[in-house]
């Protein structure tokens, strides 16, 4: 058993949780990754409750390959480390994602019957929300652009999200990751609910200081499911990290 995991609140999505990225990033970052050699070099986080915040959780880990956080008896979260074949588009460009940022959700009003007053999709989420300060959230605004099949950011993240030597922490790289899936089905006016899953893959290692591009494109709905793929750019256009992600709700 490892020392315990405590999600502070400013890190929620739904205003009583955590963000769905951001504890997925947290459990692959405790249970770590496999070596270039190992075919398993991606982490499958799966949520099964409510991730509950400012509430110190168990962690367990058997081997080497398997983690379970839990509260008291209830299983939050588990992880494995599995392969991660992605098909992955190529991104517009920083000025296109830039250009298009007025027509992401996270600027829409009175789209939030959680949140009626609130101004975006999630207007409190670490990773999309608008009313939250500049250097309390990540901002990334994702939206629809032309002759793209999905959704695209431009990102900048805050300087004070930066480690000591100028990166971004893994929680944080899988936070950027989470909300552009469920926008890439918002784009095509379908719903779905909270984050289910996330498979997660970081690439390379994230520098901060930099103007990057965030997509999320629709794979494919199995009944309640509604499968997306993220992932993150950096400013010369090489790939940081990708996701495959499932989004819980109904497809009406």
């Amino acid at each position: 058993m490892q020392q315990p995991m405590t999600i502070d609140a400013r890190f929620r999505g739904p205003p009583e949780s955590g963000n769905g990225g951001y504890v997925a990033g947290a459990v692959a970052e405790r249970l770590g990754y496999a070596n270039a050699q190992d075919p398993r070099t991606a982490i499958e986080v799966t949520l099964r409750a409510p991730i509950p915040l400012d509430t110190a959780m168990r962690v367990n880990q058997s081997d080497a390959s398997t983690m379970q956080i839990t509260k008291e008896e209830t299983l939050i979260a588990e992880a494995q480390r599995v392969a991660l074949p992605l098909d992955i588009p190529t991104p517009p460009s920083f000025a296109q994602a830039q250009a298009a940022r007025a027509q992401s959700p996270s600027f829409q009003a009175g789209i939030n019957p959680l949140l009626p007053n609130g101004r975006g999709f999630h207007p409190i989420c670490f990773c999309c929300g608008t009313d939250v300060a500049a250097d309390a959230g990540l901002h990334v605004y994702a939206a629809p652009l032309p002759e793209f099949s999905g959704v695209a950011a431009a990102w900048r993240p805050h300087p004070s999200f930066a480690t000591p030597d100028g990166l971004l922490p893994t929680p944080v790289v899988w936070a950027a990751l989470d909300c552009p899936g469920q926008f890439a089905y918002f784009a095509q006016d379908i719903r779905t609910g909270l984050l289910g899953r996330m498979t997660g893959r970081v690439v390379k290692p994230v520098a901060a200081n930099q103007d990057m591009v965030v997509i999320g494109w629709c794979i494919d709905v199995e009944r309640s499911k509604h499968f997306a793929g993220t992932a993150l750019f950096d400013e010369s256009g090489e790939l940081c990290a990708y996701s495959k992600q499932v989004w819980i709700g109904r497809n009406d």
